[in-house]
């Protein structure tokens, strides 16, 4: 069934350039999508679109049938969080338990309900003894873990990743990856990850690949790696494991594994055999 309904969108920020132009596809509930594409070619617009942050001009989006619009904003924002690049913009109290109560604030929970929500996803993003610390003297990491937990505790139906671990050092990248992935296998969220980590990729149920404002792909990952050629021309790489794949190709030797370890298990028993 799908949650996210996306028809002929079409959008500019001046006249002389579309951001997005003339968008269609869908994403089914419980999904984890990733969008990639190279830098100009509309993800962070069409995540922004999708939340509502920008009015959409042409075309039309639906969330769980419910178009995206002004008069509906309130209704979709209920469903939705978006988590952003940089994650000392996202800070609003001034300790780690009173940023996850924000939202909540807002939406009027009575306070002696908060608590037990703030320990849950406390607990759920690994931060449960950091509660009373400032934010400010969090890892990035951290700080992004932080921005997850308040915006889960609102219980969304979709989590929006823009570009989300691009300001993180490796180990906060490690983290927030890992995180989006135990979120994923939970099939209690939708995710949609904007992205330039070609390996998270992998991970991810469905792939949308942008090139020049315009849909170029929408498949799985393995259909949409299976076309290097294709991928490079509009200047985006490919995982480690596909290009792995791709040389012992040249070699007539077909690999099907998805990650190091098994590629190393079946070159192993190819050579065995031989």
């Amino acid at each position: 069934m799908s949650l996210i309904e996306v028809k002929n969108v079409t959008f500019a920020y001046n006249e002389s350039h579309n951001a997005i132009d003339n968008v269609s596809f869908d994403i089914r509930k419980g999904d984890y999508v990733t969008v990639i594409g190279h830098n100009g070619s509309g993800k962070s617009t069409l995540a922004k679109l999708i939340a509502g942050l920008l009015p959409l001009k042409e075309g039309e989006i639906l969330i769980d049938g419910v178009k995206v619009d002004e008069e509906h904003i309130s209704q979709i924002r209920e469903k939705l969080g978006i988590v952003f690049q940089n994650p000392d913009n996202q800070f609003i109290g001034s300790t780690v338990r009173d940023d996850i109560a924000f939202g909540m604030e807002n939406k009027l929970i009575p306070t002696e309900d908060m608590d037990p929500i703030i320990q849950e996803y406390a607990k759920k993003v690994g931060l449960s003894s950091y509660l009373d610390y400032e934010p400010q003297n969090l890892s990035g990491g951290q700080k992004q873990r932080v921005a997850i937990a308040g915006i889960l505790a609102m219980r969304p139906e979709i989590l929006i990743f823009d570009e989300a671990t691009a300001m993180l050092d490796p180990k906060g990248k490690k983290e927030i990856k890992k995180l989006m992935y135990d979120l994923a296998a939970g099939n209690d969220i939708t995710i949609i990850s904007i992205t330039h980590d070609i390996e998270e990729v992998l991970q991810s149920d469905d792939c949308i690949v942008l090139n020049k404002g315009g849909l170029f792909m929408h498949d799985t990952p393995e259909k949409v790696f299976a076309k290097p050629d294709v991928l490079r021309k509009i200047n985006l790489d490919i995982p480690f494991v596909e290009k792995v794949r791709e040389q012992f190709a040249k070699k007539k030797i077909k690999l099907k594994a998805n990650e190091p370890e098994g590629m190393v298990e079946e070159l192993c028993r190819y050579r065995s055999s031989r």
